[in-house]
């Protein structure tokens, strides 16, 4: 979820393809919803982040995307495919008729050097070690050890693509949807460099084409007249708003102007379960908070591991967030094939004893502590929770800061934080989505810089296995030994998710488990 796109200068700067001056009338069916913060960049292969990811669906689309209801991987830019018999390689036919929106074709070349892009060093594209992670060759090259010969992609002809795995991976294709496997206009970077994502010059080939971007305020986009299922999108106009005030977000709801919010102040949260426009339902996310492994005395276990057994994560749920959220003792969300993993329990006696062993006895001569986290009102109760909840049982000094997204993201990614705020949404629905993609030492999203060889053993062990109960049981000894041992990060509660949205209007909206909503799908009854 990180890095920088657009530049500010002097101000606000509107950045726009089209002057916005036709009635609502003429702009057809128009879907209006709050992304809850002005994302980075429009450059599939540098964001981060949930919000990025939102726009990313509207604007581009790659092999795969996500089915409405299951997540799992239905055609996009391929058409269909196929696996090996030993399921080490994948070959996709990509359609015919794909093209940019300036009508230039998509061919299988493109999907070739649009990955060796994300995978060059020189992008430093924090998802990078996503594709690396199953395509044979790529952390080689990911990490200059080898050139991008040693990446074993290829196109086979214009319109077939293949690429070899680094191991059976039974979630790769489900992982394509994500926009780390994103295909970009090529063409328009060689010719554009960084510039190519300014409106004037940007190109996309998702169910929408950019229109207007006005910095802080929103980003419409209209149906691509270039989309080769153009006929299939039923909204004619998307706004996007970055409104981060939960009461402006909900103002404009009930006023009719946003038909899908997910956030409403926690104040309101009883109130709005009553509005008929409410859903939840379970998510494959967890809330945890990051620990500066590079700097003391977090570098020590017995600091973290007091940190997390001084908080009562039921009284979190329970008085604060008040949203159906499970307590958390481990890192991944349950699953049918993989029960919650119990790391360790909350012992407030065990967290002094641990802090006195670290020679901090009742928190003295510890530093005081800086918790960051990014602007969202539950975010700023939880942290002033901890503030109070670690100052009284541990005698730590605490003190808590609000960041903008963007800044939030670089100071986690440059491990500028003792201990900040974190929220994650598996990227495919399998542990690997937060044991690789969080815990990895050689993970981008590794914002703590936690490390063990054992850990990394375990998780290559796991990749090189087919799916069923013997790979899950090497994924939690994983687990087990990250959390419940090292105390890598701490773990608070694992998300339900709400939306507000009137399913009577608007037809092919679905909770799911990724909580992702393409809004390719999105229609008026």
């Amino acid at each position: 979820m990180k890095k920088l796109g657009l530049i500010l200068a002097a101000g606000l700067i509107i950045l726009s393809f089209a002057a916005c001056g036709r009635s609502a009338q003429d702009q057809g069916v128009v879907f209006r919803y709050n992304n809850g913060t002005e994302i980075e960049s429009l450059d599939p292969h540098v964001i981060e982040g949930v919000p990025e990811h939102n726009v990313y669906m509207a604007l581009f689309e790659g092999l795969t995307t996500y089915d409405p209801k299951t997540c799992a991987a239905i055609p996009g830019l391929a058409e269909s495919w196929e696996s090996t018999n030993d399921n080490l390689t994948l070959t996709f036919r990509l359609r015919r008729n794909a093209v940019w929106s300036d009508g230039t074709p998509i061919t299988a070349d493109t999907v070739v050097q649009s990955w060796l892009r994300i995978l060059n060093p020189d992008t430093a594209a924090v998802y990078g070690y996503l594709p690396a992670m199953i395509i044979k060759g790529g952390e080689d090259y990911l990490n200059g050890l080898a050139g991008p010969e040693a990446v074993q992609i290829r196109a086979l002809d214009p319109y077939t693509f293949q690429f070899d795995l680094t191991g059976p991976a039974p979630y790769a294709v489900d992982m394509l949807s994500h926009y780390s496997f994103g295909v970009v206009p090529i063409h328009v970077i060689e010719k554009y460099g960084s510039e190519w994502i300014k409106p004037e010059n940007f190109v996309s080939n998702g169910p929408f084409k950019l229109d207007t971007y006005v910095l802080h305020d929103r980003l419409e986009a209209v149906k691509s007249d270039t989309y080769w299922d153009k006929d299939n999108v039923g909204i004619d106009r998307l706004i996007i708003y970055p409104i981060e005030d939960e009461n402006t977000g909900l103002q404009m709801y009930r006023e009719g102007t946003l038909d899908w919010i997910e956030l409403v102040p926690n104040a309101l949260l009883d109130e709005m379960t009553q509005d008929k426009g409410y859903h939840i339902a379970p998510a494959f996310t967890s809330y945890y908070y990051e620990v500066n492994h590079t700097v003391a005395p977090y570098n020590d276990v017995r600091v973290r591991k007091a940190l997390a057994l001084a908080l009562d994560r039921r009284e979190i749920v329970e008085m604060i967030t008040r949203g159906g959220q499970i307590p958390a003792y481990g890192l991944t969300p349950p699953l049918p094939y993989y029960p919650e993993v119990i790391s360790f329990q909350e012992d407030v006696e065990e967290a002094k004893r641990l802090l006195a062993a670290a020679g901090f006895p009742n928190g003295r001569g510890f530093p005081v502590m800086n918790v960051i986290y990014n602007t969202n009102e539950a975010h700023r109760l939880i942290a002033e929770y901890v503030q109070q909840r670690w100052q009284q049982t541990l005698g730590i000094q605490v003190t808590i800061e609000n960041q903008e997204w963007a800044t939030f993201l670089d100071n986690r990614q440059n491990q500028d934080f003792h201990v900040a705020r974190a929220g994650w949404q598996g990227d495919f629905v399998d542990p690997a989505s937060f044991l690789v993609d969080l815990l990895h030492s050689a993970s981008s999203n590794n914002d703590g810089r936690y490390k063990n060889p054992r850990f990394d053993e375990l998780l290559a062990q796991a990749s090189q296995m087919p799916n069923g109960e013997p790979r899950m049981d090497v994924l939690r000894q994983a687990e087990t030994l990250a959390i419940g041992t090292d105390f890598a990060v701490i773990p608070f509660y694992y998300y339900t998710r709400t939306n507000w949205i009137d399913t009577e209007v608007w037809d092919g909206w679905f909770t799911n488990i990724l909580d992702v909503h393409n809004p390719k799908f999105i229609k008026k009854r």
